[in-house]
């Protein structure tokens, strides 16, 4: 059974700012000549590296609700220029909308279960999710 991160997205507003955000990384790192890859550097390594690399996610926390995961691809840990140790959590660039879920804040990411995780967003009968929009509204009067 796959074990996932629950982390908040600071500074999206929405899952198009953190695909956004994502795709100006990645025009960074073409300019710089580098292989673009998509990560999130933190400070605290996990502990539990083989649960989370066996099939887990990293489920992002925008707005107050769990809306979207990105797969994990692998967790590299490395000392800063100021000695200080960090952790990159490698992410698949695909971002998966997931049915929303409130959430607290807090600091850092936490472990969150299989049976805990939200379950992948199911597109309606004509193939499309609602608009981000329509569903922030929706939550906001506890519809969602």
């Amino acid at each position: 059974m796959a074990l996932h991160l629950v982390k908040l997205c600071v500074g999206c507003d929405s899952i198009e700012d953190l695909a956004a955000w994502i795709d100006f990384r990645f025009a960074e790192q073409r300019a710089a000549g580098l292989i673009p890859e998509q990560f999130h550097t933190t400070r605290m390594v996990p502990k539990r590296v083989d649960e989370l690399l066996d099939g887990g996610s990293l489920y992002w926390v925008i707005k107050g609700k769990v809306q979207c995961r990105q797969k994990l691809l692998d967790i590299r840990p490395f000392t800063d220029e100021q000695g200080i140790g960090r952790c990159h959590f490698v992410l698949e660039p695909r971002i998966i909308p997931t049915q929303w879920q409130p959430r607290r804040a807090f600091q850092g990411w936490r472990y969150l279960a299989e049976d805990q995780a939200p379950a992948d967003e199911i597109s309606g009968q004509s193939g499309q999710a609602l608009p981000a929009e329509l569903r922030q509204e929706l939550a906001e009067l506890g519809l969602l």
